[in-house]
């Protein structure tokens, strides 16, 4: 999930997942010189590389088990960009299957909808010392690094933070996206994939506080555990995963509720 303003097209893009792309190919797109518009590429979260006189998504020679992969999880105070901002954001950094790092913060607003603070528990008041959204974003940002982005229905929370940074100054990012919902609809026969039925369905995080953030990132976390276990034993680098999460054949849904039937 790359956003609108990155230069190459769909083609070349897939190209840099499989193939490679050609050098010529590249500058017909960009307006910079080479060396910037890799670097820009870079510190907005997204390294390609060079291999035998073509250039690559670095992503496409990472194995599963030395990738960077940052769950992440938002709380906003509404559903619009436009007019509303993150009150809350968390996300962990895993390697090779463990947890290796954590942020999480309250963000600071003037305001809440009581919808919100009814669904989330979350008031205004308690963000009157939370740092400000720019700094947060900031440290988000240094945090993630060139990590693959996760999160359950993974355009939202991507597509906020992103817009979010260019609104605070700040490049949008670049980074592989995987979206575990997707992922899990690949890898498990459930009835529904929302967050909270797969929880109740599997258990994946006994303690959970659906719609906080932290909450929600250790379920997800919980949630790409179990299915990295189902994987295919042929996924051996993560665009191999990036493209079973997103081409994979589905797996079929069962008729009947079966939370539902347990509970007759």
């Amino acid at each position: 999930m790359l956003n609108k303003t990155f230069p190459l097209d769909h083609k070349s893009v897939s190209l840099l997942t499989t193939r490679g792309l050609t050098l010529e190919k590249i500058k017909e797109q960009i307006d910079e010189s080479l060396d910037f518009f890799l670097e820009l590429s870079r510190a907005q979260g997204l390294n390609i590389i060079k291999r035998q006189g073509h250039y690559f998504f670095q992503t496409k020679f990472t194995k599963l088990e030395d990738a960077e992969f940052c769950i992440v999880d938002i709380e906003t105070n509404g559903s619009k960009i436009e007019r509303h901002q993150i009150i809350e954001i968390a996300a962990i950094k895993v390697k090779n299957g463990k947890i290796i790092d954590s942020y999480e913060s309250l963000v600071h607003t003037k305001e809440i909808n009581p919808h919100i603070t009814e669904i989330t528990g979350i008031k205004a008041s308690d963000t009157k010392n939370a740092p400000s959204l720019k700094k947060v974003l900031q440290e988000f940002k240094t945090f993630l690094g060139d990590a693959i982005f996760i999160a359950h229905d993974v355009k939202f929370d991507y597509n906020f933070i992103s817009a979010s940074l260019e609104k605070c100054g700040f490049e949008s990012l670049l980074n592989r996206t995987l979206c575990s919902l997707s992922f899990a609809e690949r890898s498990i026969s459930s009835y529904r994939y929302g967050l909270s039925y797969l929880n109740d369905s599997l258990n994946l995080n006994p303690n959970a506080t659906h719609h906080r953030a932290m909450s929600d990132v250790m379920t997800t976390y919980g949630l790409f555990i179990h299915c990295m276990d189902r994987c295919d034993a042929s996924l051996n680098n993560v665009e191999d995963l990036i493209k079973f999460s997103r081409e994979g054949k589905r797996l079929k849904r069962p008729k009947l509720d079966p939370l539902k039937v347990d509970e007759k």
